[in-house]
């Protein structure tokens, strides 16, 4: 991706859809430095990496009213803790870069002086590692049947690395409507014989989920998200992106 400037980041956290209510995204990944100077050091500071944390800082313009409005869902996400994906300058298109974690809501600011657009900002702390991976599916593609998305040669998943995916459900609709999302892997781009590694839990209403596999070396190369739908008339939109870490 060449020199850009910011006019569509992407921000999806749990199952909210942040892009018409914000103006300002920020991400931050950082290790702990532990000093491991002794008088082997040649008289320089030594280091090694401790905990790491990731934070996602956002704000925008304020809206309530509904679950899909930056308010609602906020103030009902204050301490809970999902999944938060970020574009990088794009419409979160399949293969598009991502960055996503697990984490929680930390806090949340809104309103300020007379006159002005009313405003909210929000922080975003990870319990799980950072991950630079890619949207596996758009936000903006109704989905109202079963089906398959496109592959992606995310690479093989070394021993003690994980494949980390992230769901966002943004709207569902219908009778009794329900979605079960899944990640699968391949050896080749055509998926012949496709093999199921996560599957999310059933989603009925807006929401998200992540998860991660146990860590265990995988050979396959392409990865892509599946789905299942059931209901009378049912609709969803929603986003995933995969990625190793």
């Amino acid at each position: 991706m060449p020199k850009t400037v910011l006019t569509n980041v992407r921000c999806f956290a749990v199952g909210l859809d942040l892009t018409s209510n914000s103006n300002k995204v920020e991400l931050t990944g950082e290790v702990d430095a532990k000093e491991t100077t002794n008088y082997g050091s040649d008289g320089y500071k030594e280091v090694i990496g401790g905990l790491g944390s990731a934070e996602i800082s956002g704000e925008g313009q304020w809206e309530a009213g509904d679950d899909t409005k930056v308010d609602d869902a906020s103030w009902s996400q204050l301490g809970g803790v999902g999944p938060w994906s970020v574009s990088a300058n794009h419409s979160a298109t399949v293969g598009g870069l991502a960055y996503f974690t697990r984490a929680m809501r930390a806090d949340y600011t809104l309103l300020a002086e007379v006159g002005e657009v009313a405003p909210w900002t929000s922080t975003a702390k990870s319990s799980w590692p950072l991950v630079r991976g890619q949207f596996a599916h758009p936000p903006g593609t109704i989905r109202t049947a079963t089906g398959t998305g496109s592959g992606l040669q995310l690479g093989a998943v070394p021993a003690s690395k994980r494949m980390f995916a992230a769901l966002h459900v943004l709207s569902a609709a219908g009778t009794t409507p329900s979605v079960t999302a899944r990640v699968e892997s391949a050896a080749d781009n055509t998926f012949a014989s496709p093999t199921t590694r996560l599957t999310f839990a059933a989603a009925t209403a807006p929401g998200g989920q992540i998860l991660r596999t146990d860590g265990t070396a995988i050979a396959h190369t392409w990865w892509r998200l599946a789905w299942t739908i059931t209901g009378t008339t049912p609709s969803f939109l929603f986003a995933a992106a995969l990625g190793i870490g």
